[in-house]
């Protein structure tokens, strides 16, 4: 993953590009024995290593699940440089005791490296790396440490230096692995972070990334120690899980003749639904079926052969960040976690959290889950099935009548146990029906629930399964928002908005001919938070440079904004020069 104010490296181009870079598993349908999670209990990692005699496809297994210290030993140019204090024994304290088995310690070199021979590794740093992951190692983890950042900086400019890319590469892990070479083999070593060469085909970078993991698998083997044996990780090309660089990664392990080896890949989910682009507002059957394919996918190249794989990065681009308005609904992120929870202990895969901390999971400040709930979801997922419904929201419009409204109920085998609001059962006939898998909220107690009617949320009440966490239902009063017109520049424009109670899920543009109008020329949809973004407190639209300098001078684009209640509004933009004028549909 990239940097704090960024997060940025991979979605800054067109969606060839970010396919690449939307590493995925493998989801099975069913759990088997060979795939299925079974790790050996222990109170730490080197205790189970040392008396369970552990296999590696045992060791990984025993490594779930895994965490990222994001945005702190790879920030640029250093520790604290990306918002985040630097890393404390307490920190992994908390790590241990909130259930994690590992960590994923992501480490940039660049900046604390000679640019030329002998490419020297400042012995500060090398032994600031040295304290933290022995810090870890103390807690009882296992430990991952990579190449990271480095793979963009100046890794991928192997196609037009190959000679001093890869003789700097070999002396940057000739003294990671010197360093290292008597740490216990709880310590894994990850190749390089996301392989990516510039200008390349597939097929050469492929080439590139298959040459650098040979030279790190000799360099470590040859450095003796416990780096004889210890386990490496080795990326596919983007750590991506297509099944053509899944097979090229496969090739090569076999290719070095090594069991002690790992695969690793990433995943982000489906594009246009991690980053909420091109219409992709919900975890629907395609955003659910991406999942699916992918970890099937990995089971099928290695799991299912008894090759271990540490899924280093998971989470969705973007999401969350308290710094901005939260561009995927909190219900759609909760499916995504849910299921991405049972698609990776069905193909027996080891999975690694992403949090770049600062405005993510947790807190480096505080060691306090940001969102303690949202927590709670991911970390249930690692042991049960949730069920979920078709949403989370239901809104009742507050210049209507009120009426009985239907979800969907998604039980992911489970059986439906009733709705509650709070310790009170709500009655059955009466509150709601049940037919298949279709629950009515009835009339009468959505105005119950709704009470006086004030614009927002009104009550939540929540349906529970047999077993794992319930689902939140929030009863919403709206009506359609109100837009305003509106002058600014092409250094922002804001629109002025009434939400009165609804919250906006995604904007469409559009030119009179029918083209895209916006940054994102593949899809009407624009990517929220990037082309626009609510702005609930200030009461408006904000309107980004980077959307409205995209837009041809002189002419009018039509904009769809649309809200989560099924409201849309129109407005038109047109910009002139720098000027930028707005009206409403």
């Amino acid at each position: 993953m990239k940097g704090t104010h960024h997060l940025t490296e991979r979605r800054r181009s067109g969606p060839g590009r970010l396919l690449g870079l939307l590493v995925a598993l493998v989801a099975a349908i069913g759990l088997t024995s060979t795939t299925a999670f079974a790790a050996p209990p222990h109170n730490d990692a080197a205790t189970a290593l040392t008396h369970k005699a552990l296999s590696p496809m045992g060791t990984v297994a025993a490594m779930q699940p895994s965490w990222n210290l994001g945005n702190t030993l790879d920030a640029i140019p250093d520790e604290t440089s990306w918002g985040n204090p630097a890393a404390t024994k307490a920190l992994f304290d908390t790590i241990r005791a909130q259930g994690f088995r590992s960590v994923r310690i992501p480490v940039t070199w660049t900046d604390h490296q000679s640019s030329t021979a002998p490419y020297t590794i400042d012995a500060t740093w090398m032994n600031r790396v040295k304290q933290v992951v022995d810090w870890a190692q103390a807690d009882g983890l296992y430990v991952v440490i990579n190449v990271h950042h480095d793979s963009w900086q100046w890794v991928a400019k192997m196609p037009t230096d190959h000679d001093n890319v890869l003789a700097r590469f070999k002396a940057s892990w000739t003294q990671i692995a010197s360093k290292f070479r008597d740490s216990s083999k709880t310590l894994l070593f990850e190749s390089n972070n996301e392989p990516q060469f510039d200008n390349t085909t597939d097929a050469q970078g492929i080439q590139y990334n298959d040459e650098l993991n040979t030279a790190f698998h000799t360099v470590v083997r040859q450095s003796g120690g416990n780096n004889a044996t210890r386990l490496l990780v080795l990326p596919s090309l983007h750590t991506n899980s297509s099944q053509i660089f899944l097979d090229a990664l496969s090739t090569e392990m076999k290719s070095l003749a090594d069991p002690n080896l790992v695969a690793t890949v990433h995943y982000y989910g489906y594009y246009p639904f991690s980053v909420n682009v091109a219409g992709g507002t919900r975890f629907d059957a395609t955003s659910q079926q991406d999942m699916t394919d992918n970890f099937n996918r990995i089971r099928a190249t290695f799991t299912s052969k008894g090759i271990p794989v540490y899924l280093g990065e998971y989470g969705l681009l973007a999401y969350p960040d308290s710094n901005h308005p939260s561009r995927i609904e909190r219900g759609e992120a909760i499916k995504y976690f849910e299921q991405f929870g049972h698609d990776a202990r069905a193909a027996g895969v080891t999975t690694a959290l992403w949090d770049p901390g600062t405005f993510a999971f947790l807190s480096r400040a505080t060691l306090q889950w940001t969102d303690p709930e949202l927590f709670n979801r991911i970390k249930s997922s690692w042991t049960t099935r949730s069920g979920t419904a078709s949403s989370d929201q239901v809104f009742l419009a507050k210049s209507g009548a009120i009426t009985a409204k239907t979800l969907t109920l998604n039980p992911n085998g489970l059986t439906f146990r009733g709705l509650w609001q709070g310790n009170t059962q709500l009655a059955q006939g009466r509150d709601y029906t049940v037919s298949g898998n279709q629950l009515t909220l009835t009339a009468t107690a959505l105005t119950r629930l709704a009470g006086n009617r004030a614009y927002g949320t009104n009550a939540t009440i929540e349906a529970r399964f047999s077993r794992g966490l319930p689902w939140q239902i929030h009863v919403i009063t709206y009506d359609s928002p109100v837009l305003s017109p509106a002058t600014g520049t092409t250094s922002g424009l804001t629109i002025p908005t009434q939400f009165r109670g609804d919250q906006l899920a995604t904007m469409e543009g559009k030119y009179a001919d029918g083209t895209n109008a916006g940054p994102v020329n593949w899809s009407s949809y624009q990517e929220f938070n990037v082309s626009f973004s609510p702005d609930y407190p200030g009461n408006g639209l904000v309107l980004t440079p980077a959307f409205l300098n995209s837009l041809r001078d002189n002419t009018q684009a039509t904009l769809v904004f649309h809200f989560w209640s099924g409201a849309t509004m129109t407005y038109q933009v047109t910009k002139s020069g720098s000027t930028v004028t707005g009206t409403v549909g």
